[in-house]
């Protein structure tokens, strides 16, 4: 099967000029097909200030009520989307911003509410995989902003991480599909206060042992699930890395074995 590369970006990068452009030119250097997915939530929270609106959060998870959805629809589907594509079409890269719901190609469930009420927020079902393949088959690079579907609730705000591994684990039935997920560290650390103490695999038992120690913790372990999940899915290869080390083969690589 051909190569296909599913990347993932946070907020961050994305929503600050330089480090976006920087990020568009690694991307644009990439062989073969390709697919990108991005956050957006530092600036919807600064949007829903600026409107009045107060951004609520548990355990680093937004809560999604009617106000935020709209503030959520605005930033992640339209600024930060259509600047990522815009820069993209400038670098001779013929993109498609995306949510969930056009094409219905990634479709979700509304989150039950059990001990936490998140609001609108989707768990992603199914992924239109034929529409993605098509679509790149048509030498179209897909820019997906971290919003799902559901016929009932319509647009769902949806954890990037998942949007990345749902689409990478769909497109690995066409693809020999790489997933890498770019953030501002060079990779999993040893210690958070080192960068340079990049962790350069991380096995399911090394996962477990370093969860126990401390070394792995908050947010990097659903992260770090999402990678073993998508791994288990059919996909080849997970990386974790620095956003500006796109392509440079560094940082940590997550395996079965």
């Amino acid at each position: 099967m051909e190569p296909l590369t599913v990347i993932k970006v946070g907020g961050k990068i994305v929503e600050e000029t330089e480090s976006l452009n920087d990020l568009l030119c690694k991307f644009s250097t990439i062989q073969g097909a390709k697919a990108l997915v991005h956050g957006g939530g530092r600036s919807a929270t600064r949007f829903a200030t600026q409107l009045g609106i107060e951004s609520k959060m548990v355990e680093g998870r937004r809560i999604t009520d009617q106000a935020m959805l709209q503030v959520v629809t605005m930033v992640y589907g339209g600024l930060v989307n259509k600047n990522i594509v815009a820069g993209l079409q400038a670098k001779g890269i013929n993109a498609l911003g995306l949510t969930g719901a056009d094409l219905a190609i990634i479709k979700s469930d509304k989150r039950p509410v059990k001990e936490i009420d998140y609001g609108f927020v989707g768990d992603v079902k199914q992924v239109n995989d034929e529409m993605f393949a098509n679509l790149i088959q048509l030498n179209i690079t897909p820019v997906m902003a971290p919003l799902s579907y559901s016929k009932q609730h319509g647009l769902l705000n949806t954890n990037a991480d998942t949007i990345a591994a749902e689409t990478a684990k769909a497109l690995a039935k066409h693809y020999d599909t790489t997933l890498v997920y770019c953030f501002e560290k060079k990779g999993v650390l040893f210690d958070e206060t080192d960068d340079n103490s990049v962790i350069p695999t991380i096995t399911p038992a090394l996962f477990e042992q370093y969860k126990n120690e401390g070394i792995i913790q908050g947010g990097m372990i659903p992260k770090l699930e999402n990678a073993f999940n998508a791994l288990q899915n059919g996909v080849k290869k997970v990386i974790i890395t620095q956003a500006s080390e796109l392509g440079n083969n560094s940082g940590t690589t997550v395996i079965l074995a």
